[in-house]
Parts: C-alpha cells; sequence; structure tokens
C-alpha cells in the first residue's frame, strides 16, 4: 500500500531534506545487508487485491469513498480512481494449508466489500480491465481526491509538457490523448508477495523476470478496452503508457519507462538495485520524516526506510523489489505485479500457488540464470505473452516451445517441487494447481471475455454487449465458477427498457465522415454505394460542422448535370445534435419536433456517435 499523505517534491522547500533521508536510507539498508539482520524463517505470502465497483447499469462508480467509510477497515484503502479499492491481505508463512487459509481471508475480505457495496447500490467486480469504462469514466470527476493522486498527475504533467499519448494496436486500435493519469486506474491486479533471502536476491529476482512470460500467459485477463480488442493482457501496454513521465521528440529516447520490464538483467545486491533506480527514476513525491533511518539502526531500532519506500512506490516494475518489516524484523520481498484481477477468488489464488511455486521450484540447471538466458529472450517472452496470451511462443531454453506445452512439461512440476520443498499440503497443491492445468487445457480469461464480447456483438449495440459481459462476469464470480467451466453469456444478463436508455447506450460509433473541402460527387455516390443515409461534415480541424442526408443525395443524383461543387455548399449547417448522456426519450422528442431522422452525439465540437430512426 502506497503512502497516501505524499506531497510534490517538485520546488518543494524541502527537497534537501528528502535527499538527505533517502541517502541515508540507502546507507542503513546496506548497513543492515553486511549485518545478516534480514529475516530468514519464516518465509511468508501475501497480497493486495484490487477490484471494481460497479452501479445498476454495470458502469463504474464513483463512491469509493463512501464505501470504504463504511468499511472502516484497516485492510481496505483508496486506489486511484473512484471505482476502485484494494484489499491489503496479512502475510501468511508459506507452509501446510497457507493458500486456503489465503483464499478464506480474501473471501471474507471481500464478502465485507460486497456488504458495505450493497448499501450503496453497487456491486464489486474482479478483472483486470472493467470492459463498460469509457471515456467519461476517466475525467477529473472521477479521480479519487487524495492528495497523493492529485500531486501525482500534476507531476506527470509538468515533467511531459504534454497530453499522456495512448497508442495500442491489436486487433482494434486505440490511439488518443489524454489530460490526467485516470488510464492508470482502469488497470486491476492481484499483487502476489513472496518473501526471500536479501543474500540471494539477484538469483531470485533475475528467475522471477525469467518466468514472467510463460505465467502471464495462463492469466491474462483484460483483452478489452473502450470495446477494442486490444492485447490479451492490455494492462501491460496500458499502464506502461497512462504513466510515462517520457515524452515524444525528434531525438531517440533512451530513457526507461518508470513502469517496465527492466533492461537487463540485475547484478549484485539489493542494495545495489535500489542505487540503480535512484539513478535512472527522479523521485517525484515527498512526505514528512520523523527519524533518521542510520540514527534509528544506530540506537538499535529496525527503520523503516520511509523515503526509498515512497521513491521505489513510484517505479512500477512488473516484478518490484519490496523493503518492508514483521514483527520488528525487516525482510525483502517480491511483488509480481504483472497477474491481473479475476476471473474467480479461486483462480486469483491458483495464479498466486503457480507464481509462488515456480519461484520456489527453479531447477538447480536454471540457477545464475542470467548467465544461461539472453534477457531479451526473457523480456521478448514477457511481451509475447501480453500481446498473445496462450497463443505465444516462447524462447526457452535455446528452443521455441508453446506456452501450452511449456506450462504443462515444465512450469507445472517445478510448481509442484517448489510448493512441497516448503510443506505446503498435499491436497491444496493438487487442488489449486488442477485449476492451472484444467485453463492450459481449455481457455484462460482474456478468451473467454473475447468469444463472449464477439458473441453479444452479433445481436447488441457496444454498449449493451459490454453491460451484458460484465453482468455475466459477476454473475460467473458469485458462484465461484473457476474460468475453464464458465459458459457464454445468453444475452439477456442486463436488459434495460429502452426508454431509460442514454444516447451513449445506443450510439452508432462506426461512422461514414466527409470533410468540407471533399467533392459533393463522390461523396454522394458513396452513400449511395453504401446505402447511407447521413454522412456527418467535418472541418480542417476535425470538428462537426455539417450534415449531408439523403435527401441531398437525391436530389443531386436526379440533376443532369454533375455537381462539381464541395461538401459545404451543399452540407445542412444548422444542426440539432446531442451528448452521449442524452435520455433516448428525450432524443426521440427531438426527432419528431425537428422533422429529422439523425442526431449526431458530440462531445463539445466533436463527433463522438450518430443516432439514427433506425437504431430506435
Amino acid at each position: 500500500m502506497g503512502e497516501l499523505k505524499a506531497e510534490k517534491l517538485f520546488g518543494n522547500p524541502d527537497k534537501l531534506k528528502y535527499i538527505e533521508h533517502l541517502l541515508s536510507d540507502i546507507e542503513a539498508l546496506e548497513e543492515m545487508l553486511k549485518k545478516d539482520m534480514f529475516e530468514k524463517s519464516p518465509i511468508r505470502i501475501g497480497a493486495e487485491q484490487e477490484l471494481c465497483l460497479v452501479n445498476e447499469s454495470w458502469e463504474p462508480s464513483n463512491k469509493a469513498m463512501e464505501v470504504l467509510k463504511s468499511l472502516d477497515n484497516a485492510h481496505f484503502t483508496n486506489e486511484l480512481a473512484l471505482y476502485n479499492l484494494e484489499i491489503n491481505m496479512d502475510p501468511i508463512p508459506l507452509e501446510g494449508n497457507c493458500f486456503s487459509k489465503a483464499y478464506q481471508q480474501l473471501k471474507d475480505l471481500l464478502d465485507k466489500v460486497d456488504t458495505a457495496a450493497e448499501k450503496q447500490g453497487l456491486k464489486i467486480i474482479l478483472t483486470g480491465i472493467l470492459p463498460t469504462i469509457g471515456m467519461k469514466h476517466l475525467s477529473q470527476s472521477y479521480l479519487t481526491p487524495v492528495k497523493r493522486y492529485k500531486e501525482l498527475n500534476e507531476i506527470l504533467q509538468e515533467i511531459r509538457k504534454n497530453n499522456i499519448e495512448l497508442h495500442i494496436k491489436g486487433v482494434d486500435e486505440v490511439n488518443l490523448h489524454h489530460d490526467t493519469i485516470l488510464f492508470e486506474g482502469c488497470n486491476t491486479s492481484f499483487q502476489s508477495h513472496l518473501q526471500i533471502a536479501a543474500e540471494n536476491f539477484m538469483e531470485m529476482y533475475n528467475w522471477s523476470q525469467a518466468i514472467a512470460g510463460p505465467i502471464l500467459s495462463i492469466c491474462a485477463n483484460s483483452p478489452i478496452l473502450l470495446g477494442k480488442e486490444l492485447w490479451e493482457e492490455t494492462r501491460i501496454a496500458l499502464f506502461t503508457q497512462s504513466i510515462d513521465t517520457r515524452r515524444s521528440t525528434f531525438l531517440l529516447n533512451e530513457r526507461e519507462s518508470r513502469v517496465g520490464f527492466g533492461n537487463g538483467w540485475a547484478t549484485g545486491t539489493i542494495v545495489d538495485f535500489f542505487k540503480e533506480s535512484i539513478i535512472h527514476f527522479r523521485s517525484l513525491l515527498t512526505s514528512s520524516f520523523d527519524t533518521n533511518s542510520l540514527e534509528e539502526l544506530q540506537k538499535g531500532n529496525v527503520p523503516k526506510l520511509k523515503a526509498l519506500n515512497l521513491h521505489n512506490g513510484t517505479i512500477y516494475k512488473w516484478n518490484r523489489p519490496c523493503y518492508g518489516t514483521t514483527n520488528g524484523k525487516p525482510h525483502i520481498r517480491i511483488e509480481c505485479r504483472y497477474i491481473p484481477s479475476g476471473p474467480s477468488i479461486e483462480d486469483e489464488i491458483a495464479n498466486m500457488m503457480l507464481w509462488v511455486g515456480v519461484m520456489k521450484g527453479m531447477p538447480k540447471e536454471y540457477r545464475n540464470i542470467h548467465k544461461k538466458m539472453n534477457f531479451k529472450d526473457a523480456k521478448s517472452n514477457f511481451f509475447n505473452a501480453a500481446r498473445y496470451g496462450t497463443a505465444a511462443q516462447f524462447h526457452w531454453n535455446q528452443k521455441l516451445i508453446s506456452s501450452h506445452d511449456l506450462l504443462l512439461d515444465y512450469f507445472l512440476p517445478w510448481a509442484f517441487k517448489g510448493l512441497y520443498s516448503m510443506n505446503v499440503d498435499s491436497k491444496d497443491a493438487e487442488h489449486y494447481l488442477s485449476i492451472i492445468e484444467n485453463r492450459i487445457k481449455t481457455m484462460n480469461g482474456s478468451r473467454w471475455t473475447i468469444k463472449a464480447y464477439r458473441k453479444l456483438k452479433e445481436t447488441h449495440s457496444t454498449s449493451d454487449a459490454l453491460k451484458n459481459l460484465v453482468a455475466t462476469m459477476y454473475d460467473r464470480q458469485q458462484k465461484g465458477y473457476t474460468i475453464d467451466i464458465w459458459k457464454l453469456p445468453k444475452g439477456d444478463e442486463y436488459v434495460k427498457d429502452i426508454e431509460q436508455k442514454k444516447a451513449g447506450d445506443l450510439m452508432n460509433t462506426k461512422i461514414v465522415t466527409a470533410q468540407e473541402s471533399d467533392s459533393a460527387e463522390l461523396v454522394l455516390k458513396m452513400m449511395q454505394w453504401k446505402n447511407i443515409h447521413h454522412v456527418p461534415v467535418l472541418d480542417d480541424n476535425n470538428d462537426l460542422t455539417g450534415l449531408l442526408t439523403w435527401t441531398d443525395v437525391q436530389y443531386y443524383a436526379n440533376v443532369s448535370k454533375k455537381s462539381e461543387k464541395e461538401i459545404q455548399h451543399i452540407m445542412k449547417k444548422e444542426l440539432v445534435t446531442i451528448t452521449t448522456g442524452t435520455n433516448i426519450k428525450e432524443a426521440k422528442k427531438l426527432m419528431k419536433f425537428n422533422k429529422i431522422n439523425c442526431l449526431p452525439v458530440v462531445n463539445g465540437k466533436k463527433l463522438v456517435g450518430i443516432i439514427t430512426s433506425n437504431d430506435f
């Protein structure tokens, strides 16, 4: 859980004080490592559950603060967006039936959120990216009113000197600019933590990097953003771009993104890793510091390294090393950040078990992985998994091997071996790893989501398809089914009377448009060829300025002399428009009153959709 009481470092009069504490933290960490102060046993596991809150229409809700207030429990905290919350689970020793205990604790905590959300008329959804998030949910009004998030948003804008650029291409494509970091809030994860021996940091961290791609491929759960099919795990691209401090220039930018996989194997100690982090990433936030870490250590106390943790908390490695204390003893752990939330609680615990098991089951022949595997193969594997999920092929042990074969023939046996080496109950191991095995043989969350969405799109508008999709997810999650046995939606999971719908629910976003300077004859022919009755007309700034109708087509098609005019000379310029929030009943009235059959849907001057009488 990040430090919420933080403020901008840039221009802060206490900046030098922060730097002093950051350097003191590094010295203290180095001293603790020399003195072998880090806890070696018991080895603990832990997790953070991020979740989405939705309203009765299965869209993101902005009532997270009300739900959090009702919970009034230290296990729960804010997230960046007002439709997200985070659960911080208690650490559990890695032994016996620890995963069943983790499942029960997570279920109990989610039940508490469920009860609190229900009082607000809300439901909770576990998924990597909530499919019904739209552009209206990415405005400043949905930013959680906590100083840390406001400051972070302002800092990134100041550094970039420009809006955030989002460009993700998969089956479909999203390409836009945005003025907040709220696209980060679209990402919800199930972040697993594993405590490691500090002296083995380099080997364990590099192993976590090597295994990331294959594990991500079977856990992928987030293929849809803004109604578009993108990567199998779109979170990987979305999170990277949504909080990127770099900006596009005419010069080659060699700096690393704050969200990333890294550019090479880790070398040296955990102290060296954090030193590199300070060198390559400027600090963004500061906070109040009561004590000096080095002085605390000299007094015989274990310091919290508050400045270092604050810095580390704004660098989002997919495998992130963390420093912490438990019962007054310092420890090092690795946080696995790339696994998404959902599809069910059991799926999440199974994902966690697979990762922990493979981490602990590293075969002897893979020790010193940095000498046996090219780092760029590990990085390539990770991004192939994010793009293609279980369809990915991986560079492994000098061979090209499918996700299916690598997971079944290698990773699952290693996971069993690693869990048994930690005396994890065989019943627990067999139960949760069988979930992974069944998923390998059937489908992961991404493939189910894509199949379900495509089926719904055959008979529903995009908006209704997404809402039915989320309603189906909720139903399956509530029943506790694992993803390998989820059935596809019927299409009646979300039914709403037409009069209650908004323009955004019904509008068509795939629109043929024309420019003012286009040839009238060509555009009229295009309308005839495609049997299009309405064509919005845009100016050079892509602002809506006119509308060409079928009436225009009929008139000009019947004149004997071919028209040589530009569209701007024959289009209708006095337009009746609506917004995505306009009620359908009101839209009908406008059409009837104005004796028209088409309403452009706009955001300011920009065209976002169109509704015609046929859509009703």
